[in-house]
């Protein structure tokens, strides 16, 4: 099989006709509990063994999948095509996008720096399932962690933290204690995760030994580079040295040309990198490896993620090492996912927050109505735009690769200053692209699902799915997991924030329902020409 591609796992955009079916789209179950029994997992996991088989990939490693089109609500049941149609997509000055209309998963996660306390309201619950008798307690110091002194300088005059967030006290004593049980954890973004797993890797690896012990996959170079700018922040003055495994646009991988063995501690890095370093490069060893980290894990465990990839990681511990610790993190899972950690991770220590607490309750959510697609444009420019500009930044949500370029065009020919990220740009114009969101320079960022994990952009308050979310595959359901990611993006940190989910066809209508069914959450309507209406509920919102 074809090594997984790292950055963009995509579908084509390609309908085989003209004609558009509505579809039906039956209300899913919800999530089942990750505090389950064991028997009761391994019932469910047996049952669902055959449907846990990797997605089909074509020769360049990218994962086969249904198609969508490009318009609004017409989805097509059609069969699976591998071939990609040239499109000219709209000219944007400075910005190279491949060709093909295609529809991004959600990859990019990138966080801010910033941590806050209210990310975690005193209401919000956070349970705990602990496998074997280690007993357990939260740590209201990070002196309470027995960790090195070079360590805690580094918690303190690096990262300037006083104490752990809730869900690091509750994770770390998990993580730090012996005999070091694997750990699958869930919690809000902002809360302070990356800190746990960063802190766990460095307080477990020993700095005289020269060998990597520590390893941490995740699913994009963004975060991989993110997530290793916290560990050398954290460890500064430990010298404990690490080395990112990451994609360049090459297609080489940084670091490519290397030929000594990896010597430093902790590798960090996307998991088709990490595979070659390991098997065909030879540069990677695991038999010292103590730990093993999937950020974003419910992605990295995913059929239509890095299932593959990260599971012929984790076997090559096991063979060399014999067995080390795994640590699972990620905001959401769904039941497939959780089923998949069942049998592959046991004996493991579960702490989670239930998911609808995560982003619903300081979100405010309205559904806008428009007569066509024309009318979402007018509703951005006329209506939302001259409030939201006051109040921070807004995030426009569309599905596909195309219709980001489209939307970025007629936004800027009728003078927004805005910027549009998508899977198709390069690894340069993706980067700048952030700096200039995260600086201000703009304050309007279109964006496909590439984005819709875990960016943490505190100044963000507003967030339109001008496209809604849906699966990619038949019957096509609400994708409740990205909806969910989506309108996180506002509201970060336990701020207030607002969502807006523009609706034209019938199809549309329904599938907001189904979301509104499922989170239990009334989304009332505002009439997409009554410009006070719009005003009025930002001032409900608070943001106003």
């Amino acid at each position: 099989m074809a090594e997984a591609q790292e950055e963009d796992q995509q579908q084509e955009n390609t309908p085989p006709g003209s004609t558009q079916k509505p579809v039906s789209l039956p209300q899913p179950d919800k999530d089942a509990d990750l505090s389950a029994s064991a028997e009761e997992g391994q019932k469910v996991a047996a049952a669902n063994t055959d449907s846990v088989s990797l997605s089909a990939e074509d020769d360049s490693g990218k994962a086969i999948l249904p198609q969508l089109t490009g318009d609004d609500d017409a989805l097509d049941s059609g069969a699976q095509e591998n071939k990609e149609k040239s499109l000219d997509l709209p000219k944007l000055d400075g910005l190279s996008v491949s060709d093909g209309a295609t529809v991004d998963k959600p990859e990019i996660v990138l966080k801010s720096e910033k941590l806050s306390e209210e990310a975690e309201s005193h209401e919000t619950e956070i349970k705990k399932v602990v496998a074997g008798d280690t007993p357990y307690t939260s740590a209201k110091t990070f002196e309470e962690l027995n960790l090195s002194e070079s360590l805690l300088r580094g918690l303190y005059s690096e990262m300037k933290f006083e104490k752990p967030s809730r869900i690091q006290a509750e994770t770390l004593p998990m993580i730090l204690t012996p005999p070091h049980v694997n750990l699958i954890a869930q919690a809000h973004n902002g809360s302070g995760k990356t800190t746990c797993f960063v802190l766990g890797m460095l307080g477990r690896v020993d700095a005289q030994l020269q060998a990597p012990q520590a390893l941490c996959v995740c699913p994009t170079r963004e975060l991989a580079i993110q997530n290793e700018e916290v560990l050398l922040k954290m460890g500064k003055y430990t010298g404990i040295t690490s080395v990112c495994a990451i994609p360049s646009d090459s297609g080489g991988g940084y670091l490519s040309t290397r030929r000594d063995p990896i010597v430093d501690q902790v590798v960090i890095g996307t998991p088709g990198t990490l595979k070659r370093w390991m098997t065909k490069d030879k540069l990677l060893s695991t038999k010292h490896i103590k730990i093993l980290v999937f950020d974003e894990a419910d992605h990295m465990l995913a059929q239509d993620g890095f299932q593959d990839d990260s599971m012929r990681i984790l076997r090559d511990i096991q063979k060399n090492r014999g067995s080390c610790q795994i640590l699972l993190f990620s905001a959401t899972y769904d039941e497939k996912v959780k089923q998949f950690a069942l049998r592959n991770i046991p004996k493991a220590n579960y702490v989670f927050v239930k998911k609808e607490q995560l982003s619903l309750d300081v979100i405010k959510q309205y559904r806008v109505r428009c007569p066509n697609r024309n009318a979402k444009i007018e509703v951005l420019r006329d209506r939302i735009f001259p409030i939201a500009e006051k109040l921070g930044q807004s995030i426009i949500f569309v599905r596909t690769r195309e219709s980001a370029s489209e939307l970025h065009r007629k936004l800027e020919a009728d003078g927004h200053k805005c910027t549009s990220i998508q899977g198709g740009l390069s690894h340069e114009d993706r980067d700048r692209v952030i700096r200039e969101f995260r600086s201000g320079n703009t304050k309007i960022l279109i964006a496909t699902d590439v984005l819709a994990r875990g960016f943490d952009q505190a100044q963000v308050t507003l967030v339109v799915n001008y496209d809604l979310p849906v699966k990619s595959q038949y019957p096509y359901e609400p994708d409740y997991e990205i909806y969910l990611h989506r309108i996180g993006r506002s509201g970060r940190f336990g701020r207030k924030g607002a969502a807006f989910n523009f609706l034209v066809s019938e199809q549309d209508e329904k599938t907001l329902n189904k979301i509104e069914k499922h989170f239990d959450r009334y989304i009332p309507e505002v009439p997409w020409e009554d410009d006070d209406a719009f005003e009025k509920v930002l001032k409900d919102a608070g943001l106003a």
